[in-house]
């Protein structure tokens, strides 16, 4: 073991660990073994720790370059070889601090890594400092958000990838059944016929409309607060490495970030975490609400719609034999629901940040990091499992078209609207389909051409 000191008192370390003492009271602190912090949070803030040493050597605030030049070698070594040291990052996601606990953990594992890279004893502070030298003009404040942002940035964009594919299978469902009618309805109720590739086609309209919304908000994330240091003010920064800073770490990220105008409000507000969730929840809504429309659809198979068959997945039941249930809409809902959840404590997390700094990021950024996992693997799963393998049934479609009074709707510009009612109530009464009750007054091709697809859609 290794002693440690800190403001409070004295610890004893493990004497390998890369870790220090700050890392060790949040241990203690937040005893949430089962919730840690994102191991790509973490390499993102290795990232920016790298970017802002070197943006303090260029700005020459080291005499000796050798402690920038290990610094920066060790969050280079420690980002391509996370996998090896990602236990010494293991630290509660939810911490009181507003991530200040995450950062001097960072802090830590760079410092002695670096004084490793010297051949100096771990935890030989006077030489290469966590707080002095890897958080030089540098605060919590705007390293935590920053690293956050880069952290949402890649996750929502591996959302968009999955999202995108499933997109374009809805697009292909809506090519393939262009033509095939079924039953429009409203209200659970019958309405005019429609067609499937109408249906596929408006679920692919409103995802690539939640599509839309990732990107703006995306963008909207590659604005960052880093060189706001404490509350906005850039104080122990200089004016170098506040112009500088931002423009190294677009270099080591390759993304085209800039900071914000207005660094105060950077770091105070959090209303960007905000239109993220709500971005991700109005993907879960839609996710839900086509994921129950296509469950309607299936059901059955003999005394429900039975319109479409989804893909069997699983055995349904431990008693029916052969019952086989819609189980990857199922998930799909549930994951909806449980992003609409995080929607909440996203935004009373925002509203909680009281005057400078917003002190419950960590709640915000987990359940954020959490959506992103959860939405892609829905999709994934929705796409790969359900919707690539969806049949339409036809001839029962044609069958409920036929036999609807509702379908007689396309009739009334020829029979005229009271004969078109009498024609619905007899079919209502007798269960004659409305193509037999109109066959002495609509010829066979007339007929054909007024119950086609086409007739149901403006021209």
């Amino acid at each position: 073991m290794r002693i440690e000191h800190d403001s409070l008192g004295e610890l004893a370390v493990p004497k390998d660990a890369l870790y220090g003492i700050h890392t060790l009271r949040a241990r203690e602190n937040f005893p949430l073994e089962s919730i840690k912090n994102d191991p790509e949070l973490c390499k993102n803030f290795l990232l920016v720790k790298e970017a802002a040493a070197i943006a303090n050597m260029k700005a020459g605030a080291w005499e000796d370059k050798r402690i920038p030049t290990a610094i920066i070698s060790s969050c280079d070594y420690l980002y391509h070889n996370f996998s090896y040291y990602h236990q010494e990052f293991d630290l509660p996601a939810l911490q009181g601090g507003a991530g200040t606990s995450t950062n001097m953990n960072i802090n830590e594992i760079i410092a002695n890594k670096a004084l490793q890279e010297l051949g100096l004893p771990l935890g030989d502070y006077q030489y290469i400092s966590p707080n002095d030298d890897v958080n030089k003009s540098q605060s919590t404040n705007d390293t935590y958000p920053t690293a956050g942002h880069l952290t949402m940035i890649k996750f929502t964009r591996t959302v968009m990838d999955e999202l995108s594919k499933v997109i374009l299978t809805l697009q292909g469902l809506a090519t393939k059944y262009q033509d095939v009618l079924k039953m429009g309805r409203t209200q659970l109720e019958d309405a005019v016929p429609t067609t499937f590739g109408r249906s596929f086609k408006a679920y692919a309209s409103i995802l690539s409309r939640d599509m839309d919304r990732l990107a703006a908000v995306c963008q909207e994330l590659m604005t960052i607060p880093l060189g706001g240091t404490a509350i906005g003010t850039g104080v122990t920064g200089s004016r170098s490495y506040m112009d500088t800073v931002v423009d190294e770490l677009a270099t080591l990220t390759k993304l085209p970030l800039k900071q914000c105008d207005d660094l105060v409000d950077g770091i105070q507000n959090n209303d960007c975490y905000v239109s993220l969730s709500n971005a991700y929840r109005s993907l879960a809504v839609d996710l839900s609400k086509m994921s129950n429309d296509l469950r309607l659809l299936n059901s059955g198979p003999q005394d429900g719609l039975s319109e479409i068959n989804l893909p069997k997945r699983q055995a349904g039941s431990s008693i029916m034999p052969g019952k086989v249930n819609p189980v990857i809409p199922e998930f799909c809902t549930q994951v909806a629901y449980q992003v609409m959840g995080h929607a909440t404590t996203v935004a009373m997390a925002a509203e909680a940040g009281q005057l400078e700094l917003n002190a419950f990021e960590p709640v915000a950024f987990y359940d954020l990091f959490e959506d992103a996992r959860l939405l892609r693997k829905a999709l994934h799963t929705l796409d790969k499992n359900c919707l690539q393998g969806i049949t339409i049934n036809i001839e029962r479609c044609i069958t409920m078209v036929e036999h609807s009074a509702e379908t007689a709707t396309a009739l009334s510009p020829v029979l005229g609207y009271e004969r078109t009612t009498e024609i619905i109530k007899e079919s209502l009464r007798t269960g004659k389909s409305i193509r037999t009750l109109v066959k002495d007054e609509i010829s066979q091709e007339k007929l054909d051409e007024l119950l086609s697809p086409a007739s149901f859609f403006v021209k």
